[in-house]
């Protein structure tokens, strides 16, 4: 990781080439990790059981919680990152990298204490019965034992794209997934361990990809490294990071409370194998999802860079251009769920039961697709550009506002397929308001750029 001009080539560079650079690898990225989750969650179906894939969802909660922790550190210093290199403030810039590492290691210890300390009654409370609770109990034990790892390996996945490496940060992403794909049928199918070796698989892909991670960091050579006085947590660069960051964390948390009321409406409407069903759903949703994050991952860099640098227009044009691509892939996912979900739900299982609860969640879950890549792409977009209030607005009114009173109304009028439905309508009202916040944004971004197109003329 020589010293380079890639993070400078973010405000010269055609937008279309850029976005193809940095969006091309975390796509890949994002796809492979996206396989990687419905292959474990095959390995798990077909290697353990049905009741095996109903205590991995009940899992999802904390996953998520988790997750939520993560990326208010990891996304919050990408993107303050991004900001800092168009502005040229390269000191400010390798605190960050310190800072980001400090925070990782401090976050990821208390929750992993905490979790283990309430874990049996969280499971319990996520919708666990005494039937699927031996499973998720198991899994989660040693995924909590490397949950300091997967911070660190996260957020400096997000640091390595932002400062200028996507291809870099693809392949920490692939050796993780290779590594994990190879070890989970061997202690799954070969060791007999069942959940708990897919559990151990990840963790262990992760510490080697982390060792990769400090080998490149520490690169006396690189634009951004790890030296002496970059690790004093700084109260200006830490704000930062929150303010930013808040937005992902919450999206994460706020999930947590969604999957906890999903779960138990699937219960009571339901039953424990309509559990898992939702945990299939969310693991095909998760691929397509997964690839607008691959696309908000490559638009980051560009639109925090420019934006700092005061291009609007090239701003602009990268917002554009990632909205297109993120609806195309949306509708694709619409369109092949739609057409084949029984035979998408068949891969997972051979439970009768369970295919059928699943092709019924995937076709509801899936109406309002072509949609949703706009609104991603929108919520990710005011983040990029340090507009944490616009950020946090949109994460919290599609899932506060919407989602949670319609899970909770819904299901009363229309029983289990309420919780279905839910999600869809959610999704829709969220559509729009992040519409009008775009629009009004778009409209001062232009007032803004239209003075210097005057001065530039002869």
């Amino acid at each position: 990781m020589k010293k380079s001009s890639a993070p400078l080539n973010l405000g010269v560079l055609p937008i279309g080439k850029l976005l193809m650079q940095y969006a091309v690898p975390a796509v890949i990225a994002m796809t492979a990790a996206s396989l990687y989750n419905i292959t474990d969650s095959i390995f798990i179906g077909h290697g353990v059981g049905p009741l095996a894939l109903s205590g991995l969802a009940i899992t999802f909660p904390l996953m998520n919680l988790a997750a939520a922790f993560g990326s208010l550190v990891g996304m919050g210093g990408a993107a303050l990152l991004s900001l800092r290199l168009g502005q040229k403030d390269y000191e400010s810039a390798n605190k960050i990298l310190g800072n980001v590492l400090v925070l990782n290691i401090v976050i990821g210890i208390l929750f992993t204490v905490l979790s283990y300390i309430f874990l049996e009654p969280m499971l319990y409370f996520f919708g666990a019965d005494n039937d699927v609770f031996a499973y998720a109990y198991d899994f989660m034990v040693i995924i909590l034992a490397g949950n300091v790892v997967t911070h660190i390996y996260m957020g400096l996945n997000t640091l390595l794209r932002s400062a200028g490496h996507p291809k870099k940060s693809m392949y920490a992403t692939i050796t993780a997934i290779i590594i994990n794909i190879i070890l989970n049928p061997l202690f799954i199918f070969g060791f007999g361990w069942g959940i708990r070796g897919s559990a151990l698989a990840t963790v262990i892909s992760q510490s080697v990809v982390l060792v990769w991670q400090f080998k490149l960091f520490s690169d006396k050579e690189s634009f951004i490294r790890f030296k002496k006085g970059i690790y004093k947590l700084k109260s200006e660069i830490v704000r930062g990071i929150i303010s930013i960051g808040l937005a992902p964390f919450l999206l994460n948390a706020v999930a947590c409370v969604v999957i906890v009321l999903v779960n138990r409406q699937l219960n009571y409407y339901g039953s424990g194998i309509a559990v898992g069903a939702y945990g299939i759903v969310n693991r095909v949703a998760f691929l397509f999802v997964m690839l607008v994050f691959g696309i908000n991952q490559g638009m980051q860099p560009i639109a925090g860079y420019n934006y700092g640098a005061a291009l609007y227009s090239r701003v602009t044009e990268v917002l554009k251009k990632s909205i297109i691509l993120a609806t195309a892939i949306m509708t694709v996912g619409f369109i092949f769920v739609e057409l084949f979900p029984h035979a998408v739900a068949s891969i997972f299982t051979t439970d009768e039961e369970l295919v059928n609860l699943t092709a019924k969640g995937l076709r509801y879950t899936f109406i309002f697709f072509p949609l949703i890549g706009f609104q991603m792409v929108t919520t990710t977009f005011f983040q990029s550009i340090g507009m944490a209030v616009k950020t946090i607005f949109l994460t919290l009114t599609r899932q506060v506002l919407f989602l949670i009173p319609l899970l909770i109304i819904l299901p009363r009028y229309f029983d289990i397929n309420g919780v279905w439905l839910s999600m869809p309508i959610s999704d829709f009202a969220a559509v729009f308001l992040a519409a009008a916040l775009l629009f009004m944004q778009y409209r001062k971004f232009k007032k803004s750029s239209e003075p210097k197109k005057e001065i530039a003329q002869p």
